[in-house]
């Protein structure tokens, strides 16, 4: 797999003094800068499907657009099927991800053969836990400056926990033979049951990524508050949140809306369960 990639010596298109944060004009800055948004995702192909918890492309340039210029640096280390990667290619930065299911590399290499722009892509099968060695292997000891960092990990377990006898999506897709989870591989954080050690886990991750980027990188973490089974809401945004401040500096969240879920019918007629379509954005900053 490493011989479809192709060497690179130069290590950034920027210097670490920038003039501009991005390329938007002041018309531009100013709608990006709400602090909730509503982003419905396209259609999903067949081969996408097999991915249970994909974020859209049109969420990531939302993102990359403003903490970018075309032709920086786009790291992603939970990089799935390649979303991340995808959208930093169509709107003209480098990008690279780091992905543990080999069906998901797979997938996305496929998709980002369809791109003939010049901007460098790639998909780095491991264990973002090796993030720093991997990158090292990969780009033979170049490895590149990164400007900004854009993820969506697993949300703990969430995946694996029961929804009950209702009619959700999650439900759907194994009545369809399509996967509900990630893997079952024993390093997938998606398969950690205790949520303080999934906690450290990924924070442990997050932080190891400090010396990849350059000063003053943004980062911006896609994570979700959620819901046990028995009741229990666990604040992962805000948890996450707390820990990642120790050593980047949290300057902001947004929050994605999504409008076009389908309500479910939880609780009724004795307990209060919300339908959770929103999903909170960290921005932090490698200060």
């Amino acid at each position: 797999m490493a011989g479809r990639y192709q060497s690179v010596e130069v290590l950034s298109l920027t210097q670490f003094e920038r003039q501009t944060l991005n390329d938007l004009n002041g018309k531009e800055w100013v709608k990006s800068t709400k602090s909730w948004f509503i982003i419905n995702a396209r259609p999903r192909s067949k081969k996408q499907l097999q991915h249970p918890a994909k974020y859209p492309e049109e969420l990531v340039q939302r993102f990359v657009r403003f903490f970018t210029n075309k032709g920086d640096w786009v790291l992603d280390p939970f990089a799935g099927i390649g979303s991340t990667l995808i959208a930093s290619k169509e709107v003209y930065r480098n990008s690279v991800g780091i992905e543990l299911n080999p069906d998901y590399v797979e997938t996305a290499m496929r998709y980002l053969e369809k791109f003939g722009n010049d901007m460098q892509s790639r998909i780095i099968p491991g264990d973002a836990r090796q993030a720093r060695e991997l990158l090292h292997q990969s780009y033979e000891g170049h490895i590149p400056i990164f400007d900004y960092l854009i993820t969506s990990p697993p949300y703990w377990d969430m995946l694996r926990k029961s929804r009950g006898g209702n009619d959700s999506v999650h439900k759907e897709r194994g009545d369809k033979g399509l996967p509900q989870f990630y893997s079952n591989s024993s390093l997938d954080l998606g398969n950690i049951t205790e949520y303080d050690k999934y906690l450290d886990k990924l924070t442990g991750i997050l932080t190891s990524l400090k010396s990849l980027l350059r000063p003053q990188a943004y980062l911006t973490m896609v994570v979700q508050n959620i819901r046990d089974p028995d009741g229990i809401m666990r604040p992962l945004a805000w948890d996450l949140a707390a820990k990642l401040s120790r050593t980047y500096a949290l300057r902001q969240e947004m929050i994605w809306c999504q409008d076009n879920k389908r309500l479910g019918c939880w609780g009724y007629p004795t307990t209060y369960v919300s339908n959770v379509h929103h999903h909170y954005c960290l921005i932090l900053q490698n200060v």
